[in-house]
């Protein structure tokens, strides 16, 4: 509350507070580009082998070509990783050719001698003019490749999160967005001008430990220059403009086919970015906490001369901020680590349950976001369907955290998006009307879980250990995201695996956010034993005037949102 009336002094929602804030939102957008990319550049194009070297150099048409060099699946397309072993020159004859290449196929019953694309794949490349699927084959005995490399790029989000976390902490959000932004251009246009599938991995890599740099930095700098109050509104406005880049993505997409070309154009801005973030304050709460009050005021008496309170912010010296952050200097006292997370019985439960939704809201959501073709609609229209859905989805979840709780719209969202996901395994595969809308539910209700998640675990974990709560909570999601692109491997054995278990995890974890304290109303606890009393039902030694204050904000929050 110290650091509050500073900022109050200075003008807590002022000019500076409204233009920080936007230029920070702006490379949210773009970061919905990076995490979703793989829908656009590493699209599976219908394939098919190529003819052997002797037909490919002969008068005949491709069509004829394909004939007698590839059978035909039981569906009646070509096979796409098997050709004949020698050319069926007898299919070119007229009842050969009139063939559907089911039953009235002039090989059924035959012994023919097939083999493997050995002279390459040739590719229809309708929807995208390249990807990086047909520039590098990763088809057939390679497709493995393009969900390892989803999860490689899922591994450096997850090294990230640990990595620019504990540096933003000991160094400042300033310096850290600065190398993330940097960090996203370079590794982004290195990724765009790779000559192998290796080195993109590598850039990949390089793109999702920004993606966590600038996430992290983002969002602290943002909740550290402005007051309590708005702080929810803030954060799911901040929402909102990584939904907006859902939809940017499929509208970039859609004018820019080729995979180079679009990588390019969603990581050159970041070079911008780059430049803007030099202007950009550290965080004066930040600073204080790391004995340098020097800058801290100096910073603050900028905001303030900023906002038009300059008059005001020439009275913030030494002694009053010593005087006004007094008790939160106090509070900061002590060394916590994430093993204070586990230490006593209700921590202990409470991490445990939110660790599984975090985990399986990320592990589902990315197993739905990730694979836009297998419900054969057109990409950049199902693309744009994902990325609105959230707009009604989040803005429902507002409305049932205010007035219904945060605990019950966790455990709802979570299992009727698993249930969703569990119907679409029943409903035939030429239905693709109805798997869409069930798809588009369920991405909407995990959607839903996000915004929930960010809330509520923030108002669990006490302020003491509320970054080291988050950083964990966070680090699950990333090992979610990173083993979701994996299980879709599993459909090669069994082709409704993936389904159970991406509809399986989040209907659990649903079931274990029951066992979370409600906060609906309620104070945030400073210490552990606060969390301890909740647990147990104590009262917390908060007053009502609080609590109502807290309502009232809530309140109020509601009313902008609709």
């Amino acid at each position: 509350m110290g650091f509050g009336e500073l900022l109050e002094q200075v003008g807590s929602t002022g000019r500076f507070q409204v233009l920080q804030t936007t230029l920070l939102c702006i490379p949210v957008m773009l970061m919905a580009s990076h995490n979703l990319l793989q829908n656009f550049v590493a699209l599976v194009p219908p394939h098919f082998c190529n003819a052997h070297t002797n037909l490919s150099q002969s008068q005949m048409s491709a069509e004829e070509a394909l004939l007698v060099t590839v059978p035909l699946d039981q569906t009646g397309k070509p096979e796409r990783c098997l050709r004949y072993a020698a050319p069926q020159w007898h299919l070119l004859t007229k009842n050969g050719s009139s063939s559907s290449g089911k039953e009235g196929d002039t090989n059924a019953g035959l012994d023919v001698d097939l083999q493997g694309c050995s002279d390459g794949w040739t590719y229809n490349m309708t929807h995208r003019k390249s990807t990086v699927i047909s520039d590098w084959n990763l088809v057939c005995d390679q497709q493995s490749l393009k969900q390892m490399g989803q999860a490689v790029f899922m591994g450096g989000v997850l090294l990230g999160s640990v990595v620019f976390g504990g540096l933003s902490d000991r160094y400042g959000r300033r310096i850290l967005l600065l190398i993330s932004h940097l960090l996203m251009a370079v590794s982004g246009t290195c990724a765009a001008f790779s000559t192998a599938f290796p080195l993109f991995c590598l850039f990949r890599f390089g793109c999702g430990m920004a993606l966590s740099g600038v996430v992290l930095n983002t969002f602290s700098l943002i909740v550290e220059w402005i007051p309590t109050s708005v702080r929810t509104m803030v954060g799911t406005m901040t929402g909102y403009c990584y939904t907006v880049g859902q939809l940017i993505l499929a509208l970039i997409a859609y004018f820019i086919r080729d995979w180079r070309w679009l990588t390019l154009a969603v990581s050159l801005p970041f070079f911008v970015f780059f430049l803007i973030a030099w202007w950009f304050h550290e965080s004066s709460r930040w600073l204080v906490m790391s004995n340098n009050p020097e800058q801290a005021i100096k910073n603050l008496k900028s905001v303030a001369k900023f906002n038009g309170r300059k008059e005001e912010g020439e009275k913030i010296d030494m002694k009053r901020l010593q005087e006004t952050m007094k008790k939160e200097m106090s509070c900061s006292q002590g060394t916590h680590s994430v093993l204070d997370l586990f230490r006593t019985p209700t921590m202990r439960r409470m991490t445990i349950c939110l660790s599984a939704v975090w985990l399986s809201t990320s592990f589902a959501y990315y197993g739905l976001a990730m694979d836009l073709q297998k419900f054969g609609v057109d990409i950049y229209l199902i693309q744009v369907i994902f990325g609105a859905v959230d707009i009604p989805a989040k803005v429902i979840m507002v409305v049932s955290m205010t007035y219904i709780g945060r605990r019950i719209s966790q455990c709802g969202a979570l299992i009727i998006a698993g249930i969703t996901i569990l119907i679409n395994l029943l409903i035939p595969y030429d239905k693709q009307t109805a798997r869409t809308c069930m798809a588009v539910l369920g991405k909407g209700c995990l959607a839903a879980s996000f915004n929930c998640c960010y809330l509520y675990s923030g108002e669990l974990f006490p302020t003491i250990i509320r970054q080291n709560g988050m950083g964990w909570v966070s680090m699950m999601a990333r090992m979610g995201a990173m083993v979701a692109p994996m299980v879709l491997l599993t459909a090669d054995y069994l082709p409704w695996l993936p389904g159970l278990i991406y509809g399986g995890a989040p209907i659990l974890s649903g079931i274990a956010a029951i066992f979370l304290p409600e906060t609906l109303g309620s104070p945030l606890p400073d210490t552990i034993q606060d969390v301890e009393d909740r647990g147990t039902g104590r009262s917390s030694k908060v007053s009502r005037k609080e609590t109502i204050i807290l309502q009232d904000t809530q309140a109020d929050l509601l009313k902008q949102m609709t």
